[in-house]
Order: C-alpha cells, then sequence, then structure tokens
C-alpha cells in the first residue's frame, strides 16, 4: 500500500439500503452493515487505490472504469470526489510535493553545511520514490503519457523547484570552498545532481522496481557533489 496519508482506517464499500422484502429471515442474526465512509475518507481511499495500481505490471493506462472496479463502487461515485481522472493525479502529485519538499524545508533549517544539505536532499526525493514505487511512475512521467498535459507541466515544475533548491545548496558550499566561480560550479552541479536523481527513478520504474534508487547512493552522491 503506498504511503499516503491515512485520516482514518479505509472504508469498505459502501452497501446498498435494503429493499423491502430483503430483511433477514426471522431467528437469524442480522448481516453486519458496512461502514459508511467518514468525511475525507473515500477521498484519500480512491488515491491510495490509483496509487497502488501503478504498481503493477501493465499500468500503463488506468481508466477510471477500473479504479471504481477495483473499489468496488460506480464510476459516478469517483466523481462525487474528483470532478475528474486528471483531478486524482493532481491529488498524487500534491501529495509528493508536499511530502518532499516539507522535509526538503526541514534540511535546509537544519543543516548548515551545502554541500550535506544537497546530499540529503537528492536522498530524500529518491527514498520518498523507492517507498511509493505507484508514486515513481507518476515523477518520472510514465503513468502521464495518455493523460492531460498540465500534469505532465507539473511534475517537470516539481524537479525545476528540486534543482533550484539544490543550486542554493551547492553555491552555498561552492563560497565556503572559495571557489572564483560560485554560482557557474552550482549551477553545473545542480544540474547534474538532478539528472542523476531522474535517471534513478526512471531505472527503478522501467526495471518493474527492481533497480533500488538508492543503490551505492552514498558513493554517487561524493562524486557528484
Amino acid at each position: 500500500m503506498p504511503d499516503l496519508p491515512e485520516e482514518t482506517e479505509a472504508a469498505q464499500a459502501e452497501a446498498p439500503s435494503p429493499e423491502a422484502g430483503d430483511a433477514d429471515p426471522v431467528g437469524e442474526p442480522p448481516s453486519p452493515a458496512r461502514k459508511r465512509p467518514k468525511p475525507g475518507e473515500r477521498r484519500v481511499q480512491i488515491l491510495q487505490t490509483l496509487a497502488a495500481m501503478l504498481e503493477q505490471p501493465g499500468a500503463e493506462r488506468i481508466t477510471t472504469a477500473a479504479l471504481a472496479a477495483q473499489l468496488q463502487v460506480s464510476e459516478a461515485a469517483l466523481y462525487r470526489h474528483f470532478a475528474s481522472k486528471a483531478q486524482m493525479f493532481e491529488g498524487l502529485i500534491e501529495f509528493i510535493e508536499s511530502s518532499i519538499f516539507g522535509l526538503v524545508n526541514q534540511i535546509t533549517e537544519r543543516e548548515s553545511d551545502g554541500s550535506v544539505q544537497a546530499q540529503r536532499i537528492a536522498q530524500v526525493v529518491l527514498q520518498f520514490g523507492e517507498k511509493n514505487p505507484g508514486m515513481t511512475r507518476v515523477m518520472v512521467g510514465d503513468a502521464l503519457v495518455f493523460e492531460n498535459e498540465r500534469l505532465s507541466a507539473r511534475m517537470n515544475q516539481f524537479f525545476d523547484r528540486v534543482e533550484s533548491q539544490l543550486r542554493q545548496s551547492l553555491r552555498q558550499a561552492a563560497d565556503h570552498a572559495g571557489s572564483t566561480m560560485p554560482t557557474v560550479d552550482a549551477t553545473g552541479r545542480a544540474s547534474a545532481l538532478t539528472a542523476f536523481i531522474v535517471g534513478r527513478l526512471q531505472r527503478y520504474a522501467r526495471s518493474g522496481f527492481k533497480r533500488i534508487p538508492t543503490e551505492h547512493l552514498d558513493i554517487a552522491l561524493g562524486l557528484l557533489t
């Protein structure tokens, strides 16, 4: 199951109300009623299920019909929580952004060494992908090929933000090291490190999640930072 935040325990599919004549026969105990999802719970469950389906082989394109079947609800039930499938993917992207940049902010606040900041930022992004395989397919764009173009653009912006933060951290490191061209050095290293991160995530997704992105990570980051 992907690491989406859960507000409560996952709810069971909503059961229809019994019709007249459907009551349990006299003498038999009534069937246990399924729990109705609490506010916001169904929305989280939909995103969790979508992310989990993206981990499966052959999940190049997930239809709302397949997602509804997996959840044992109607497609109409999905659209009560999301206006479109693109909005569902936006929900996943929002989770990726808030999770990773929340950790990046903690790193920059607690760590004064720019080089160490850059290494830990790269580590955080790769560890997140490793822990959430379905999200990795969103991050590298494989899951967005047949979806709205704005989703791919938003993921590109995500990596632009990562690179921007790496550039700031590495410029600080270059200044500290006495570089005569700290901005140029930082720009080149940040670009290379971002390409490394994306490449590791792509390899992870396209190997069927067998080649983990944190493989020999300390050695690689030592060379790049």
